[in-house]
């Protein structure tokens, strides 16, 4: 039986390469779109479609951040997302959730339907209940969903190896390849002038009339800008204070038998997300606030070991991870960036949901920036008040400020290099300070700074992904201190072990 310990997606494995330029010296489009991923490219061609000359902007290469890194789900059934945005909201919030998600199923299924070849299917989408208690759950979810106007129903018959006391069911969503996909959104964005950069990354805008975006190779101008990378850069808006990271891991395993074709996923923590891709199984979950202590291979093994106990698995042939933007509210963020803003837009909160949120960000910032009305755009503008969810709001930022104090204090975990195992990192005393050091397999050291470059707190290693993440703003970086994640935009300093 074999075992990866090789973090590749399964989506981005054997990525071909898309050939998209780097951007040089200086250029000026009509709207400039930051983020190669379903929110920035869906955005791009929409925006692209309505007469304007675009530049999708890419740090790496498009499809290759979240949207390379997920279950690849596009479905308006969400868990128990409605009964939440019942009880953080009202029953009106519920009902523009669900007409704009359900929206975005479809226009995913029609933009692929262009002649994007990304194995796109119809599947059901179920939240699923083991126990009577999650039932009560489940029910209060499916009531949630019909009286927002989905088409659900309850269901005690789901695909899944395992006895489940019942479901709420939501046919004909998505399951499709997220890379492939992303791929034939760029290649029509591409043309007519308009172009994608990829290796090209962000690292200043000045908003004005026109605005600039400088990155590492030259400087876009831009009658409007739009943010979409995934945690909203540059720090406007207070956003890194309204939004929280989390990751979750996933693994493709070979099965001996066929896997479940629905999309599912239970109702309660932990949570265990299913679907299939040909004859593999798909299994997701294990997630923890980003840069959360004392993570390891574990977060792999527990899901390893789920699907071993369930299914008759062969080999686990890929394991990968994602991170996701949760807002306070659990509303999305889409529209101006900052109150009274006609330049600067924003798309981001997707709470782990990117594919459908990100195309419903895309579908209404098209309309805002062609001038047109949207049925959406007030209900899911950043500049919202949400009175109900003030408490979560001084939750998350008590927690910043614990973080930022408390790793200050903390000792360090080693007082030499000497003292750090191969595969492994610690912290090491530094005089008075502290440096983040990595030994790997091949006993080669890699010592960074632990202060983020984006507000200060200090980092903690990821030993499941080998990386060093920020406990406060969810920023990460590898072991050389290059940008993983933002909303960090600079490296860290690198120091001699």
């Amino acid at each position: 039986m074999r075992t990866t310990t090789a973090a590749q997606s399964l989506w981005l494995e054997a990525m071909p390469p898309t050939g998209y330029p780097t951007l040089q010296g200086d250029q000026t489009f009509d709207i400039a779109v930051l983020g190669g991923g379903i929110s920035g490219l869906t955005t791009a061609l929409l925006c692209k479609r309505a007469g304007a000359r675009v530049a999708l902007i890419e740090a790496d290469r498009v499809g290759g951040g979240v949207t390379g890194n997920n279950t690849a789900k596009v479905s308006a059934l969400q868990s128990t997302m409605y009964s939440t945005i019942r009880r953080q909201h009202d029953a009106a919030a519920a009902a523009d959730y669900a007409a704009g998600s359900f929206a975005a199923v479809e226009k995913v299924a029609a933009l692929a339907a262009e002649g994007i070849d990304c194995d796109l299917h119809r599947r059901a989408a179920y939240t699923y209940a083991t126990s009577s208690s999650e039932l009560r759950t489940v029910e209060e979810e499916a009531r949630a969903s019909q009286e927002a106007g989905l088409p659900t129903v309850l269901t005690d018959t789901v695909d899944l190896p395992f006895p489940v006391t019942g479901a709420v069911r939501l046919d004909d969503q998505i399951e499709f390849h997220p890379v492939r996909y992303a791929q034939g959104l760029a290649a029509a964005i591409e043309g007519d002038g308009s172009q994608v950069f990829e290796g090209t990354r962000a690292l200043a805008l000045h908003e004005g009339g026109p605005s600039r975006v400088d990155t590492t190779s030259g400087t876009i101008t831009a009658d409007r800008v739009v943010v979409a990378t995934h945690y909203p850069l540059f720090d406007r808006g207070f956003y890194f204070a309204r939004l929280e990271a989390e990751r979750s891991y996933c693994i493709a395993a070979r099965l001996r038998g066929e896997p479940p074709r629905g999309l599912s996923i239970n109702a309660v923590s932990p949570k265990w997300s299913v679907r299939s891709y040909g004859d593999l199984l798909i299994l997701c979950g294990q997630g923890h606030p980003t840069g959360a202590s004392g993570v390891g291979d574990e977060r792999y093994r527990r899901l390893e070991d789920f699907a071993r106990e369930h299914w008759d698995v062969k080999e686990i042939t890929h394991r990968w991870s994602a991170q996701d933007p949760s807002p306070y509210d659990k509303l999305p963020m889409i529209g101006p960036y900052v109150p009274g803003s006609s330049r600067l837009f924003v798309t981001s909160g997707f709470a782990k949901w990117g594919l459908s949120g990100g195309t419903l960000g895309a579908m209404i910032l098209s309309d805002l920036l062609a001038g047109r009305t949207n049925p959406w755009a007030a209900r899911f503008s950043p500049n919202r008040l949400s009175p109900r969810s003030a408490p979560t709001l001084v939750r998350m930022n008590a927690k910043v400020g614990v973080d930022l104090v408390g790793d200050r204090l903390t000792p360090a975990q080693a007082t030499s290099t000497d003292e750090v195992p191969a595969g492994e990192a610690r912290i090491v005393r530094d005089g008075a300070g502290k440096t983040g050091v990595y030994r790997d397999e091949a006993g080669a050291l890699h010592a960074v700074s632990l202060r983020c470059t984006h507000l200060g707190c200090l980092l903690r290693f990821n030993g499941a992904e080998r990386s060093w993440d920020c406990p406060c703003h969810g920023s990460r970086f590898d072991v050389d201190g290059a940008v993983l994640e933002g909303p960090a935009v600079h490296p860290l300093e690198r120091k001699a072990p």
